[in-house]
């Protein structure tokens, strides 16, 4: 865990979002910039880039709905080595609510519990949800590690947390009740971790490329066409997070969400087939677990579960019946 810590306060520090903290994208230089980046860590490391995705996430939201005062707070936390991250997922049974200023219940799928210096998380209250920005050292959660068992991704140290009765300050709260899943940037942020997932195929196509070429099998002729097929596939998984950050700002409405819901899906396809090929070309080495493409394979695996697929797939499909979507050059 003190290595996950450690590794992304350099990420994040290499990235210098430090020195120039995210903030939402008002143009494509800025957004591709952003995307290439997370794309990058993703390529190396897919645990610690889905925390890093997660920080971004976090102080993009803080910049938009936080108070000047919030927003000179946050600044100062990031210089003093602050990592963030967003836990939004309920908790089955045991909602997160907000009542007298006192904290309880849990969230699932808190990715950084035990890692994260502040959580950005949504609480019921009697007025919507609510977000608040938790510093983790004065609201202390108990974490439930044991729940965390899957075959990738242990490294994000994603786990269960609760609070029982943490009292919270009112400059906790960020925003108005329910600013959280405001539109565009609620499902248009998908395009932050999508870039990720693509940087996740490009690191497979990386380590099947080395595997082939250290053991002195790249020429093989039918290895050659599995190459020529897992470069096909990151470069088309890159092309459509670069051409979808473009149309980010040519398009709008839910043309352009559902642009990103199809971006998301068509990644994910592709890295299930780099997968496939990737596994195929490097044989039964690449099943140990020592070798560098079982882990990459894994974290992809599991990271490429996000929520309800189904419903953006019935989204893209609703934009071309509507005419919002059409293939073009």
């Amino acid at each position: 865990m003190i290595a996950v810590a450690d590794r992304l306060r350099a990420t994040i520090a290499a990235a210098r979002w430090v020195e120039t903290p995210p903030e939402d994208p008002y143009d494509f230089d800025g957004y591709i910039a952003l995307l290439t980046t997370l794309y990058g860590i993703g390529r190396e490391d897919l645990p610690v880039a889905r925390l890093a995705e997660g920080h971004v996430d976090a102080v993009q939201i803080v910049r938009r709905h936080g108070s000047v005062e919030q927003v000179d707070r946050l600044h100062r936390l990031l210089k003093d080595g602050a990592m963030l991250g967003v836990w939004n997922a309920g908790l089955p049974g045991e909602p997160l609510v907000l009542s007298a200023n006192r904290l309880s219940g849990g969230k699932s799928y808190a990715s950084g519990a035990g890692v994260l210096t502040h959580a950005l998380v949504t609480v019921d209250t009697q007025d919507g949800a609510q977000l608040l920005l938790l510093d983790l050292a004065r609201t202390i959660p108990s974490i439930e590690r044991d729940w965390w068992r899957v075959t990738g991704m242990q490294r994000s140290e994603t786990h269960r947390v609760r609070w029982g009765g943490s009292p919270i300050l009112e400059g906790d709260r960020i925003g108005p009740p329910d600013c959280y899943a405001q539109e565009p940037h609620f499902s248009g942020g998908a395009l932050r971790f999508v870039a990720v997932h693509a940087g996740g195929v490009a690191g497979i196509f990386d380590r099947a490329r080395d595997h082939l070429i250290d053991a002195g099998r790249a020429d093989d002729p039918f290895q050659a066409a599995r190459l020529a097929e897992l470069f096909q596939s990151a470069d088309a998984a890159a092309a459509i997070v670069r051409r979808t950050a473009k149309r980010w700002f040519e398009e709008e409405g839910e043309a352009r969400l559902a642009r990103v819901a199809s971006a998301r899906l068509a990644v994910a396809a592709i890295a299930e087939r780099a997968i496939a090929v990737a596994r195929k070309s490097v044989g039964l080495a690449g099943e140990f677990l020592t070798h560098p493409l079982s882990a990459a394979i894994a974290d992809l695996t599991v990271y490429l579960r996000q929520p309800a697929p189904d419903a953006q797939r019935l989204r893209v499909g609703r934009a071309v019946a509507q005419g919002g979507l059409t293939p073009k050059l």
